[in-house]
């Protein structure tokens, strides 16, 4: 079983798409509704696991202030700001659809951060403290952003936003690092490290999967029976990722050495989806659902954007500093 559950976490750039594919035929065929209940659940299944391998101790780690501060710069005020400039840009008359496409752009660095950042041999430390940043100041940002950009369009439930924001980060938070602590405390560093530690990212990919699931399931009628709006989702996305790589990479060649700029990279172009999706359909329910597929779509750009950075960035960053 875990050899399976590895294999697909491993291959997100299939099991995303299968995944979505499974959705749309199910709720094509079956009254999808039921499924919301699931929403909650699944994101603690996502979310929970990441927080168990997740080192809070980075946290307080002297060093690395200036690629902090430009990760930080980047991932509240420029990505938020594209995210906002594409959605007036493609969805004007779609404020729900703005809303899926302002989540992504405002929910910085997931665990994923993290392991592109050692495939392509950057500064892992320095994407564990982004990682770590990212997801409480994004967590803290995310209700006030929305009010402020969206509130005149779309109604925005701030204290359920709060609320769910509360269960789905800051409990499992609390509960992953307590949860750590226990393990390595029974068994220590080195076999938590080891052994224990490698399993839980392949268990928060099967709540990724069930996510993507329900959010397509939700809205299979409407995409197939009109599939173009799949394309009108993806064109914005692709361009938002491709925009975000390439101001990343001028800004950390120009900046930093080798291992911070790859860190830079995927700590600004990475974006937590799992808990934008899990706000889109928590918190709006019904509503979100158009909100939901666009975050959806994303997982699909930005695990193939991220493997074909790996690919490029011997390239991209061809000296070491």
């Amino acid at each position: 079983m875990w050899r399976l559950l590895s294999w697909v976490q491993q291959n997100l750039t299939w099991s995303i798409p299968v995944a979505m594919l499974a959705g749309l035929l199910f709720g094509y065929g079956v009254n999808a509704g039921f499924l919301k209940s699931l929403i909650l659940p699944l994101t603690f299944l996502m979310v929970y696991p990441m927080m168990v391998t997740m080192n809070i101790k980075e946290l307080f780690k002297a060093g690395g202030t200036k690629v902090q501060i430009t990760a930080l710069l980047m991932n509240f005020i420029l990505i938020p700001a594209l995210g906002y400039g594409l959605g007036l840009l493609f969805f004007a008359d779609a404020p729900l659809i703005r809303l899926g496409l302002l989540l992504t752009s405002l929910l910085p660095t997931s665990g994923m951060t993290i392991s592109w950042t050692g495939f392509a041999k950057g500064n892992v430390p320095a994407a564990v403290k982004m990682t770590v940043i990212g997801l409480i100041m994004g967590s803290l940002l995310a209700p006030l952003y929305l009010s402020a950009l969206l509130g005149a369009v779309v109604q925005v439930p701030m204290q359920d936003v709060f609320v769910q924001i509360l269960v789905i980060v800051f409990v499992p938070l609390v509960l992953g690092y307590l949860t750590q602590k226990w393990l390595v405390g029974k068994y220590g560093m080195e076999h938590y490290n080891a052994k224990i530690k490698p399993k839980f990212p392949p268990i928060s990919t099967l709540g990724v999967l069930g996510i993507v699931f329900v959010s397509m399931a939700l809205k299979a009628h409407a995409i197939i029976d009109h599939p173009s709006v799949l394309l009108n989702y993806l064109i914005p996305l692709v361009l938002m990722y491709a925009i975000n790589f390439t101001l990343s990479t001028v800004i950390a060649k120009m900046m930093f050495n080798l291992g911070d700029g790859i860190a830079l990279v995927y700590g600004t172009v990475m974006r937590n989806l799992s808990i934008a999706l899990a706000i889109a359909l928590g918190v709006f329910g019904t509503r979100g659902a158009e909100a939901g597929l666009l975050i959806a779509l994303a997982y699909v750009v930005q695990v193939q954007a991220a493997a074909w950075y790996v690919k490029l960035s011997p390239k991209l960053f061809p000296t070491k500093a």
